[in-house]
C-alpha cells in the first residue's frame, strides 16, 4: 500500500481533535455500562501488547472494525477493514469459510476507541470463535506514539 504524505498528517489531526468534539465520547451511560459489562467476558490487551504483537507478527488476524472512511484516514499495517456492524457476516472468507473453517484462527479487532473493538469481539465469540482478542486502546494514543498508520 502506497503512503500519501497528507494523509497521514491528516490522519494525525482528526485522531488528536475527535476527543475535543463533544460526540466523540459522549455516550449515554446505558451504552458505557454495556460495554464495561462485555468487556469482562472478552479477552482484551493494551497499545504495547497490541504493537509487541504487531512487531512479533502474533495478532493473527488483524481486524479495523472501524468505518471505511476511518480506515482510508489512516490503519495499522496489515488489517484489514470489516466494519463492527458487518463483521458477523463478512469474517467467514477470512477464516476460510466454506471448506476449511477455522474457528480457532487468531483475530485482534480494533477501533478508535476500544468500544466498537470489544463489542465485535463479543458477537464473534458469540459465532463460536475461540481466539479472539480486542485492543483496548485510542487510536489517538497509537498516532501519538507515532506507530505507524497505512493510508490508502
Amino acid at each position: 500500500m502506497k503512503s500519501r504524505p497528507l494523509l497521514p498528517i491528516l490522519s494525525l489531526v482528526v485522531a488528536l481533535l475527535l476527543p475535543t468534539w463533544g460526540w466523540a465520547q459522549n455516550y449515554p451511560r446505558s451504552v458505557n455500562d454495556l460495554v464495561a459489562k462485555v468487556k469482562t467476558g472478552v479477552k482484551t490487551i493494551d497499545l504495547a501488547a497490541f504493537k509487541n504483537g504487531l512487531d512479533s507478527k502474533t495478532l493473527g488476524l488483524i481486524i479495523d472494525v472501524r468505518e471505511a472512511d476511518e480506515f482510508a484516514y489512516g490503519h495499522v499495517p496489515n488489517a484489514l477493514n470489516i466494519p463492527r456492524g458487518l463483521i458477523e457476516t463478512r469474517i467467514w472468507p477470512q477464516v476460510g469459510y466454506p471448506d476449511h473453517t477455522d474457528v480457532g484462527k487468531r483475530i485482534t479487532l480494533y477501533c478508535s476507541s476500544g468500544t466498537r473493538s470489544i463489542l465485535a469481539a463479543r458477537s464473534l465469540r458469540e459465532l463460536g470463535f475461540k481466539n479472539v482478542v480486542a485492543v483496548d486502546m485510542k487510536i489517538e494514543d497509537w498516532s501519538r506514539a507515532r506507530y505507524p498508520l497505512v493510508t490508502e
